[in-house]
């Protein structure tokens, strides 16, 4: 979500590292994790799909973006690559809330929820974000199918997700979350609760082997389920949004299942 990093983030797989299995949360069909190590740990072993969340604001904005018919690119941040890919795939790039906001030409699509409901005339977009867009970008090759969601949008998923379970396949859900001015990881909590909305609608289905993290999810996501918006307009990462001007995109944000959405990745795009 914090466009105002200055460094790129991280690589996310690490051919040297060996994850114990313990962490991998193994014996369990449904698993939760934090961030990018999270997300490498659980689908070192192999997972059959991958789902991130990060509200504020990457996977709520793909979600937004689906519905309008949008084609999304996610792209690792601060990357000088990004101008090129993003004209090699006929699309549009980009920019941070904050860059957005600077810049003197209006015509600029950036990383705001509440800007991509009302985009019009893009077919094609490059959006990189620092933690979200990363982990699903580095996702791509992992061999999982990765699916983008956020509170907007977890029963869509969710409902997605349910023939694969059904079927004896194991997913792992991962909070993006956010990073310290060190990078490290900095968890976000509306992050679990839209982790946690997903993994909630499985249990709701009736769906077993829930791993005690992604059930600890679930838990948070029931306290705060009747009251969305007041949850995110207080927390850390919400405040911070509302102190700087962006009310607009955490309301969108807050707004539970009312995308019919379940954005795939899909040759390195996500589509509806």
């Amino acid at each position: 979500m914090r466009p105002t990093r200055s460094r790129a983030a991280p690589a996310l797989i690490n051919d040297d590292v060996d994850f114990d299995r313990a962490h991998t949360q193994a014996p369990y069909r449904v698993r939760f994790e934090w961030g990018q190590s999270g997300a490498a740990a659980l689908t070192a072993p192999g997972v059959d799909a991958a789902v991130v969340v990060d509200v504020l604001s990457f996977t709520t904005s793909v979600s937004i973006a689906a519905t309008r018919g949008v084609t999304v690119y996610p792209y690792r941040w601060r990357d000088a690559g990004a101008a090129a890919y993003a004209m090699r795939k006929g699309a549009k790039l980009a920019v941070g809330r904050f860059e957005a906001r600077s810049a003197t030409s209006g015509a600029h699509v950036s990383l705001s929820p509440a800007a991509m409901e009302r985009i019009e005339g893009v077919e094609r977009l490059v959006l990189p974000s620092p933690n979200g867009s990363t982990i699903c970008f580095e996702l791509a090759d992992s061999g999982a199918a990765v699916y983008a969601a956020s509170l907007r949008n977890a029963g869509a998923v969710a409902r997605a997700l349910q023939p694969l379970l059904a079927d004896g396949g194991t997913v792992a859900v991962v909070a993006a979350g956010e990073r310290w001015p060190d990078e490290s990881l900095r968890p976000a909590w509306e992050d679990l609760w839209g982790a946690g909305a997903v993994i909630a609608a499985l249990a709701g289905a009736d769906v077993e082997g829930i791993s005690p993290e992604a059930q600890a999810a679930s838990n948070a996501y029931h306290q705060i389920a009747t009251a969305t918006e007041q949850a995110l307009m207080t927390v850390a990462s919400g405040v911070e949004l509302v102190e700087k001007g962006y009310r607009t995109d955490v309301e969108a944000a807050a707004r539970v299942d009312v995308d019919d959405v379940a954005p795939r990745l899909i040759e390195a795009a996500f589509r509806a």
